[in-house]
């Protein structure tokens, strides 16, 4: 690392500062317009497009001098999630981020976005960023003061380019598998709907009958088994322990191996819309016991009965105004149309392939996205070189 230098950010940066919220605040944002990048869009594995809001041009004029830029490193500086780091993704362009969000533009030529974007969210940078807002204050912060000040280790030009074209190059496969997965999905929750759906909105064809959930699933909840987080820490592995909503842990042992529907039964059971949340997992896991562990039944397929779901408004069906529960005997009282079991098994075989496609992408993503956070600490630190004959 004898030719690495060291780059104070302030130096380096054309633009560092945060944005701001426009006049009128929330109530300004509508369905479409100009993008308001907010803090719950910033994550160190990229841009979430959940929650993005949109302002009109007035407004948006307003924040001229908050406008966003391609390849602008975006930064979280306040709140529970300080520090968090992506690029802004040119699509969702033009766009201005709130006071939440810092917008960091290194000079050309002297400091590449994409490596300053991977340095940032290495997590010594991280733990470092951490440490900084919390410091002292009531409230996570950084200020722009102590961005600027900064230091960054970085070999040349050409050599930060090359180093951030080799984790970028995983990064962009990761976001091309996300983005066909997404079109995947749309395309079976729209066969789903034509043939279960538009096709029962007068009658329901012959053979077909209304009941309820009850004839359409398989409840699998008496092989859970929870564990503490004390337990889960001196039974550290590598299988998925899922609590209600999400992966929650990974412990040396599983309970399930095979393809289910996971559905929320404490805590966080419905979502914004009113459905149910929900989990299509795979493979060997864990459950604890706040999420029902469902297959299907009666040619009903796991597949079938998540798209079903998906469309479903659980929120009648769920108790308890501290703690949301959603127990059996409700999931059970569901309401479902039930086709003969040649229709499910004939919808089964032609989304099966697709489901197949999405979750061989979501494998490879996680490792691709292994093999990236295996590198970055290393192509970074000088203990990995990129040779300089494939640097331009």
């Amino acid at each position: 690392m004898s030719d690495w230098q060291t780059i104070r950010l302030g130096a380096a940066c054309e633009k560092i500062g945060s944005g701001a919220t426009p006049r009128g605040g929330s109530e300004v944002y509508q369905a479409t317009g100009i993008s308001l990048i907010r803090s719950q869009n910033i994550y160190n594995d990229g841009f979430k497009r959940d929650g993005l809001a949109f302002i009109g041009k007035t407004h948006a004029e307003e924040l001229e001098n908050v406008t966003v830029q391609p390849g602008d490193v975006l930064l979280n500086i306040t709140g529970d999630s300080v520090a968090r780091v992506c690029q802004v993704p040119e699509e969702i362009l033009p766009a201005r981020v709130n006071q939440h969000v810092a917008i960091i533009r290194p000079k050309t030529n002297i400091l590449d976005a994409r490596y300053l974007h991977y340095f940032l969210i290495h997590p010594q940078i991280q733990a470092h960023m951490l440490g900084l807002a919390g410091a002292g204050a009531t409230r996570n912060a950084l200020t722009k003061g102590m961005i600027e000040g900064f230091e960054i280790k970085a070999p040349s030009f050409s050599e930060q380019r090359a180093i951030a074209s080799v984790l970028g190059a995983l990064d962009d496969k990761i976001e091309l598998n996300r983005r066909m997965n997404e079109t995947l999905e749309a395309l079976v929750q729209s066969l789903f709907k034509s043939w279960f759906v538009d096709d029962t909105q007068s009658a329901l064809p012959k053979g077909w009958r209304e009941t309820t959930l009850e004839d359409a699933i398989v409840i699998h909840d008496s092989k859970r088994i929870p564990l503490s987080s004390r337990e889960r820490a001196l039974r550290r592995g590598k299988y998925p322990y899922h609590g209600a909503a999400s992966v929650m842990d990974y412990v040396d042992d599983y309970l399930f191996d095979g393809v289910y529907t996971l559905i929320g039964e404490d805590g966080s059971v419905v979502n914004d819309d009113d459905t149910p949340v929900l989990q299509y997992v795979w493979g060997k896991f864990w459950v604890n016991n706040h999420a029902h562990v469902l297959t299907g039944k009666n040619g009903v397929s796991v597949e079938h009965l998540l798209l079903f779901l998906k469309t479903v408004n659980i929120r009648p069906f769920v108790t308890g105004a501290v703690q949301p529960k959603l127990n059996q005997g409700n999931l059970c009282r569901v309401p479902f149309v039930l086709p003969p079991e040649t229709v499910c098994k004939e919808f089964a075989g032609i989304i099966e392939p697709m489901f197949t496609r999405i979750r061989a992408n979501i494998e490879e993503s996680r490792t691709l996205a292994a093999l990236r956070d295996a590198l970055l600490p290393k192509l970074l630190s000088g203990e990995l070189r990129v040779p300089s004959t494939n640097r331009e």
